[in-house]
């Protein structure tokens, strides 16, 4: 009987290579599985290393890349690491689902950008992008459009918003876009908001030949999706704008009350003496906000924001 011999193969290996020599690069785009990094000024196409097994890359991120950098037609880099991030939005699926997802990282400010007519403003969309900012440590700045459409509602929006750190701005279609431009130099920002308002047209006007597609309102008062990835543009006067895919929904379900007390110093400081757990809310009688601020207090504004913000948690966007 002849006996085959036996096959020797080389244990495989946990050690995984250091690549010192790997470059930084700036995720611009991802698109299936292929990211578009920014490389001294040349665009390459790169994919996911093995040993990155399920971290995710996403439009912001500093990358380190190795392989072929050229950026020539059918060349592919990996990417190997991943920075240390900071300004990271983040989504829930839904209000019910805590499985969350990062979206952008690396951000500066959330620029919740909402038409105030056609389709009309929904207060509880952009309280919830607040949350979200407030919860990623990001400053948020609410971008009205079609101002010449109803400019006597700005003040209203004003006022709504007035005891928040809130930058507020308004555009109109053929009128200059500095006050726009100066709040987003040097800085990169990340646009938000609903299918319609005009996101892709600011970027459009904001960095010529952008080329982002854009469509007309529907005649039911809402957007189509026309944008359906995510892309980050450089601005001509310094800092980069993320144009984002139009949402219906924003999911918050991995956001506490606590994470956006942080937004609110002045309150996170009294709500130390709150017992734990305590949701800040009025209802459960023994919370410590209530108890150090009367109606006279000059941080009482202030407080009522914070507890709207923080009913959004309980509220679905798509009703407001």
């Amino acid at each position: 009987m002849r006996v085959r011999a036996t096959r020797r193969s080389r244990p495989r290996t946990k050690i995984r290579p250091k690549h010192e020599h790997a470059v930084e690069g700036f995720v611009t785009a991802v698109d299936r599985g292929r990211y578009t990094c920014l490389v001294d000024g040349v665009a390459v196409t790169a994919m996911k290393a093995r040993e990155l097994g399920r971290q995710s890359i996403v439009v912001g991120d500093r990358a380190a890349l190795v392989g072929d950098l050229t950026g020539s037609p059918g060349t592919l880099a990996r990417i190997v690491r991943i920075a240390e991030r900071h300004g990271e939005l983040r989504r829930s699926a839904d209000d019910e689902n805590a499985n969350e997802r990062v979206v952008v990282a690396n951000v500066d400010q959330l620029v919740v950008v909402a038409s105030l007519v056609d389709p009309p403003l929904r207060y509880g969309f952009v309280d919830r992008c607040l949350v979200a900012a407030y919860d990623a440590a990001v400053h948020p700045v609410l971008c009205l459009t079609k101002h010449d459409l109803a400019p006597e509602l700005v003040a209203e929006v004003r006022a709504y918003y007035s005891q928040l750190d809130l930058t507020i701005t308004a555009t109109e279609p053929d009128a200059p876009l500095d006050e726009l431009r100066e709040l987003l130099r040097g800085k990169e920002n990340v646009f938000f908001g609903h299918s319609g308002v005009g996101k892709s047209t600011l970027v459009n006007r904001l960095v010529p030949g952008a080329g982002r597609a854009v469509s007309e309102v529907r005649a039911i008062g809402k957007g189509s999706h026309t944008s359906t990835s995510t892309v980050s543009f450089a601005l001509p006067g310094g800092g980069w704008v993320i144009d984002t895919p139009g949402v219906r929904s924003f999911g918050l379900a991995h956001v506490t009350a606590d994470s956006i007390l942080k937004a609110f110093p002045e309150l996170e400081e009294v709500a130390q003496d709150c017992p734990r757990g305590c949701t800040h809310t009025p209802e459960i009688g023994d919370c410590a906000l209530d108890a150090a601020i009367g109606p006279d207090d000059p941080r009482a504004g202030r407080l009522a924001s914070f507890r709207r913000v923080l009913a959004s948690l309980n509220e679905a966007d798509t009703k407001n």
